[in-house]
């Protein structure tokens, strides 16, 4: 038998015979692995989950003329979406607004693409459905209450001509949106509708995105948009944005703390543990040293226990960690979490590190037993 698989016999044959101490001292470990792996998936999951629980929230960078009285163009919409990561766009809808008149009182009319416009307003509240054939439209619930249209009523919607005369528009009431907000005061069509109502126009006066990214990601965006596209002024929607940055940063740091906590309780289980493992083995302490061995081969013996417990307790804690971030994160946000890999060799090595550092002090008192006294009893 060789040297090494000498080692690990005596080290697995020790613990195997203190099993009921070193069972506790496993069972810290694990518990402490199993928060660290946990809440490390949970924080490096946040900002996905989060990302996806404000994009709910609406648009969070709008794009608008540099002047008051300009247009936003399909040339300037296709550099604008260059600088924005496709992967990360959740919505991207550009608006046509056109003053109008229902039963001679004055709305707005906001033309958009409606499929992006439900990818930017998950939180809007629909009764009825999203237009989706032509002459369709989804109005404000204050209009609604104004004028007493229901789902499936026929609106006339008068448009002003260049001549001063009005287009007389008969459209079909598919939904009635209701947000809390100005979009209650809106008649909300189709961009091709919008076109046909007042002639051909690919010109647009404000674009809103809804992008899953943080606040420095979305500034860089704005940033080069407002360097490298001419008569573009982006604008961040700081209420969604800052929101979410400082609910991260709060989230996160609450991580941290736990973390830290929890630990710093697991090396204190540990070393007691280990303390009252090297008062029962004094014995065994004082006759190996009697028989010769060195301060440095006994110490040895312990911090190979130690490993032992850590690489068992880390890999323990790496699978029961992924079980404990996913319910967590089904709880909290409704969704799945999603485990990265670099974590579970991490984890396993700060659990052999944790181990060790709580086993240094209680193997410290092994290097002062003096074996003439251990073996007299005293």
């Amino acid at each position: 038998m060789t040297r090494n698989k000498m080692y690990l016999k005596m080290i697995t044959s020790s613990l195997v015979r203190r099993r009921s101490r070193m069972l506790v001292a496993l069972l810290a470990i694990a518990i402490g692995s199993t928060v660290l792996s946990g809440l490390l998936t949970i924080y490096y999951d946040i900002p996905r989950q989060m990302g996806t629980v404000f994009r709910s929230y609406g648009a969070n960078l709008i794009f608008l003329p540099a002047e008051s009285d300009a247009k936003i163009t399909p040339e300037q919409i296709a550099r604008i979406k260059q600088g924005i990561n496709p992967e990360k766009l959740v919505g991207f809808a550009p608006y046509i607004y056109q003053s109008a008149k229902v039963n001679e009182q004055p709305y707005m009319i906001a033309a958009t693409d409606m499929k992006s416009a439900k990818s930017n307003s998950p939180y809007w509240l629909i009764r009825g459905d999203w237009p989706h054939n032509t002459k369709e439209v989804l109005i404000g619930h204050e209009i609604s209450r104004n004028i007493g249209l229901s789902v499936g009523d026929s609106v006339i919607v008068n448009t002003p001509k260049p001549d001063g005369d009005l287009t007389v528009n008969k459209c079909v009431v598919s939904g009635i949106v209701t947000t809390g907000g100005v979009e209650e005061e809106f008649i909300f069509m189709s961009l091709d509708d919008i076109k046909n109502i007042i002639g051909y126009n690919d010109q647009f006066d404000v674009i809103e995105c809804s992008i899953d990214g943080n606040q420095e990601y979305l500034k860089s965006i704005a940033e080069n948009t407002a360097k490298n596209i001419a008569g573009i002024t982006p604008r961040l929607v700081k209420r969604v944005t800052e929101s979410q940055d400082v609910v991260l940063g709060k989230l996160q740091a609450l991580v941290w703390i736990v973390t830290i906590i929890v630990l710093f309780l697991t090396m204190i289980c540990v070393t007691t543990t280990m303390m009252a493992v090297v008062a029962e083995r004094r014995k065994e302490i004082g006759l190996k040293k009697a028989l010769g061995a060195s301060n440095s081969s006994v110490v040895k013996d312990f911090l190979g226990e130690a490993v032992m417990l850590g690489l068992v307790g880390g890999i323990l804690g790496v699978v029961l960690g992924y079980i404990f971030a996913d319910n967590v994160s089904i709880s909290v946000f409704a969704r799945s979490v999603s485990f990265p890999i670099q974590l579970a060799p991490f984890t396993v090595i700060a659990s052999i590190v944790i181990t060790i550092v709580s086993c240094l002090f209680p193997v410290r008192a092994t290097v002062d037993i003096d074996p003439a006294l251990v073996l007299r009893g005293e």
